[in-house]
C-alpha cells in the first residue's frame, strides 16, 4: 500500500469512492465540488491510497480553515471527506492517509488538525478516537422552509 497525492489520472476513480462515501449526493454536485477542490491546491489537498497494482483504496480530502469547532489556533488543518473501502478497513489505510493529510497541514503552519463525524456514524467517530482526535461537541443542525415572501411577525 502506498499512500500520495491524486493524480490527475485517478479522477473518475476518486469520484467512484467519494460515490461510496456520499451516495445520495449528486453526481453533477460531486464533480463541481471536486473541480473547486483541485482548482485551489494552495488551499485542498486530496491524498489517495493504492494497492500493489495501483488501485484506488481509499482518499482524504483536507483543507486549511480559518477555525473549526473546538480548536484554539488558526489556520486549521481540516478532514473534509475520509474513505476507505470496506476490503482496506482496520489495516492502516485510513491512519496512513490521515498522517499525509496532517502532515500537509504542519507544513502550511497548522498547530491542530480536525474533522467532523456523522454522530450516529459509530465506526466513523472510533476511527478518529483510535488515531489520537477527541471528540469536542456534538450539534443538531436545524432547518425551516419559510412561507412565500418570508415569515410574518407574530
Amino acid at each position: 500500500m502506498s499512500v500520495g497525492r491524486l493524480k490527475r489520472s485517478e479522477i473518475t476513480r476518486w469520484l467512484r469512492l467519494r460515490s461510496a462515501l456520499w451516495p445520495s449526493r449528486p453526481l453533477e454536485v460531486q464533480r463541481r465540488e471536486m473541480a473547486d477542490i483541485l482548482s485551489d491546491e494552495e488551499f485542498n489537498a486530496v491524498f489517495v491510497s493504492r494497492d500493489r497494482a495501483g488501485h484506488l483504496t481509499g482518499f482524504l480530502e483536507t483543507s486549511l480553515r480559518l477555525r473549526a469547532e473546538g480548536c484554539h489556533t488558526s489556520p486549521i488543518g481540516y478532514v473534509e471527506g475520509w474513505y476507505v473501502v470496506p476490503g482496506e478497513r482496520r489495516k492502516g489505510v485510513g491512519g496512513a492517509l490521515l498522517a499525509r493529510a496532517e502532515a500537509w497541514a504542519a507544513d502550511r503552519g497548522c498547530r491542530e488538525m480536525a474533522s467532523d463525524a456523522d454522530v450516529e456514524d459509530g465506526a466513523g467517530r472510533a476511527a478518529h478516537r483510535n488515531l489520537g482526535y477527541e471528540e469536542t461537541s456534538r450539534l443538531a443542525h436545524f432547518r425551516k422552509a419559510l412561507a412565500e415572501g418570508g415569515a410574518r411577525p407574530r
